[in-house]
């Protein structure tokens, strides 16, 4: 995910000892998180509506791409609150995991407080955001010429479930010690609610300062909030933490680029680090940027943001990908396709491991998501070939590289965001990863057979399979033949767009897996509700990023950094070796789709002013990605393999996929000498 992410764990108390405050909450997380689904449903239903009614009855609608945009909008902030309440808003850990069980409750408590003011700010800006599109009239562009103001309010009203879900998470951790202090924060809260509807469409400017009274009623709240449930000393250090950067960033105002850019970045570096979760570190650095790095306050950015970031139909696509993946996973017909590869590479040497990268090439090309290749292969293909004689560090090593290919072959949730943000056609970029991912297959598997020649002891002998066994285990490659088609054949055939191809692939997959029996409602609705939690938290980190790249764009920073590097006239590779160097680098820290958004802004002009194609650039940020994704202390793969794995250690996951990392290191640098091997194929389809 943008890749999946497999959720942590809860903050879960016994229903019967909850609180009423907690199980109101709790109900109301459900609600948005059932709204959401009905909305997946949706969206997904009427997408493939438009693609038969065009393609069958050449009878194309006027209003799918509007509505299915909306019910989009609906998925993203409705999911917000349910997400939080699995924890599967990403966060690095580092610290936090290094400190004492008391220090990472505090740490815990501090930067959910601050997220909380963010989230705060967001949903009163875009409360008022919307309330203006209401008084003014404002409609859309499209065809239906929609009332904003409508497709908006799911906007306000799941920034304020999630804002609601955060306070049960705080309560959570540390629960008030009198009845009295419990019901403190929802009267406050309440009483917030109140004055800042008072105050209406203004935000009440106090003369000759920068500061406005809803932003002090904001933050007087929030610290009434924060002794009440938390004690005096985490609201001292959340006060300490987020006055002290506004005191710097207030003192910052009109000093150099330079100091400005490097003073975005380490606030932005020293909040992650401190487990500050990542969309919430990007809209922190982004709402102090606003408020104070600015000629005049610029807070309603928060809001318009948030809207335009998610208000596309092309990345209506990522949820359908997700839910196909979902799917998949539920109906187990990958273990099928695994033991028709295992038949047919059974007596190559290290067949099993060649196997498992081809199971994973044919997985991510219906799937799209790393994360969900390794759950599915790490289940499947890992035990078998550890059952059978492979060494640990050999099998899981392989397993995670192959997961990587998740996001390389397309579909790719990584493309589609990067497409997105950039303004290049995701089918070009689909058809720009299809031969990179094919090599980087057969590299692997290059791999393996030298690993077999260095250690033979970490590969058994094969087992010789008949033909007759290789033609009949073939019938489990069927149905992903199936998906294939139905995935990229519509695509390419001009049958359908990248997004509507995805919706395509979900109610495909749902059909395969209602037909072999996997699949109840209770097992759907789980898929949807997992559908709407990835894709919350997705676009989250897609929402602070925007904001946070606002502020950047309007400092002119990206075009400092192209004139800078201008002025240095470096050599062109030395430039792109400077960028890789700095990718791999926070690849080691910073969950993979969230580098690739903070960093895009700055990183695209100083590639495209040094004449690298976007589209090549495209598949070379998604391989750094996939670096990302399988390298210590924060790869999501390798978290998702220690969990599958039982008794192996992280540590031999780890060592077990280096030499695939210097593999895709070499082969990013084999793009960058024959880029034609990224730019032919989309040339030649035009």
């Amino acid at each position: 995910m943008a890749d999946a992410i497999v959720a942590t764990g809860t903050l879960e108390t016994p229903e019967e000892i909850r609180s009423p405050v907690i199980r109101g909450i709790d109900r109301l997380s459900d609600l948005g998180g059932f709204i959401g689904a009905l909305a997946l449903v949706a969206m997904t239903a009427i997408v493939v509506f438009e693609v038969i009614s065009r393609y069958a009855f050449n009878e194309p609608t006027s209003w799918v791409t509007e509505i299915g945009t909306y019910l989009f909008v609906a998925i993203v902030f409705f999911g917000m609150a349910p997400a939080q309440r699995a924890n599967s808003h990403i966060q690095v850990e580092i610290l936090v995991d290094s400190v004492s069980t008391e220090w990472r409750t505090r740490l815990e408590l501090v930067t959910l407080w601050l997220g909380l003011t963010f989230v705060v700010f967001t949903a009163w800006h875009t409360a008022r955001f919307t309330f203006l599109e209401y008084v003014h009239g404002a409609r859309d562009w499209g065809l239906l010429g929609t009332p904003q103001w409508l497709p908006q309010i799911p906007m306000t009203l799941g920034l304020i479930l999630f804002a609601v879900a955060i306070l049960r998470d705080l309560h959570e951790l540390r629960p008030p010690r009198s009845v009295v202090a419990q019901w403190i924060v929802p009267v406050v809260a309440l009483a917030l609610t109140a004055a800042l509807m008072a105050m209406g469409r203004s935000d009440w400017r106090i003369p000759g300062t920068r500061f406005d009274w809803g932003s002090i009623l904001i933050c007087g709240a929030v610290a009434v909030a924060m002794v009440a449930w938390s004690g005096w000393r985490i609201a001292a250090a959340t006060v300490i933490a987020f006055g002290g950067l506004a005191l710097v960033f207030y003192l910052s105002r009109g000093t150099s680029l330079l100091w400005l850019g490097s003073l975005l970045g380490l606030t932005l570096l020293v909040l992650l680090f401190a487990g500050v979760r990542v969309a919430f570190a990007m809209g922190i650095v982004g709402l102090l940027g606003l408020y104070f790095l600015l000629p005049q306050a610029q807070l309603p950015v928060l809001a318009d943001r948030s809207w335009t970031s998610i208000n596309s139909f092309t990345l209506t696509a990522v949820p359908s990908f997700v839910l196909m993946g979902a799917l998949l996973v539920r109906s187990g017909i990958t273990t099928e396709l695994f033991d028709a590869l295992v038949a047919w590479f059974g007596k190559t040497p290290g067949g099993l491991a060649h196997a498992s990268v081809a199971a994973s090439a044919t997985f991510a090309a219906v799937c799209g998501s790393s994360l969900a290749t390794a759950a599915t292969l790490g289940s499947v293909a890992a035990p078998e070939m550890v059952k059978r004689g492979y060494s640990p560090r050999l099998t899981y090593g392989v397993v995670a590289a192959g997961a990587t290919l998740g996001i390389l072959i397309p579909p790719s949730i990584a493309m589609i965001i990067y497409g997105n943000v950039v303004g290049v056609a995701v089918t070009q970029l689909f058809l720009a990863g299809i031969i990179p991912g094919l090599l980087l297959s057969l590299l692997f598997m290059v791999t393996v057979f030298i690993w077999g020649l260095v250690s033979p002891g970490a590969i058994p002998k094969g087992e010789a399979y008949s033909w007759g066994r290789k033609l009949s285990s073939a019938v489990g490659v069927l149905p992903f033949l199936f998906l294939i088609a139905a995935v990229l054949g519509s695509l390419y055939l001009g049958i359908a767009t990248p997004t509507e191809a995805g919706a395509i692939g979900a109610v495909a997959a749902l059909g395969m897996a209602v037909k072999r029996g996997r699949l109840d409602w209770d097992a759907f609705y789980a898929c949807l509700i997992d559908t709407v939690k990835v894709t919350a938290f997705i676009m989250l980190i897609v929402v602070g990023a925007a904001i946070m790249s606002w502020v950047f764009d309007y400092l002119r920073l990206p075009r400092a950094m192209v004139q800078l590097v201008t002025d240095a006239n470096l050599a062109p590779w030395l430039v792109f070796a400077i960028i890789v160097g700095i990718y791999l680098i926070l690849g080691c820290f910073i969950e993979s789709i969230a580098m690739m958004l903070m960093t895009l802004s700055v990183t695209f002009p100083v590639i495209v002013s040094i004449g690298l194609d976007p589209i090549w650039f495209g598949v070379v940020l998604v391989l750094l990605v996939e670096i990302g994704l399988v390298t210590p202390p924060v790869g999501l793969v390798l978290f998702v393999l220690k969990g599958m794995s039982g008794n192996v250690a992280l540590r031999d996951i780890a060592y077990g996929v280096i030499p695939y990392i210097f593999v895709m290191l070499g082969f990013i640098w084999l793009l960058y000498f024959f880029p034609g091997i990224v730019t032919w194929l989309p040339k030649q389809v035009g």
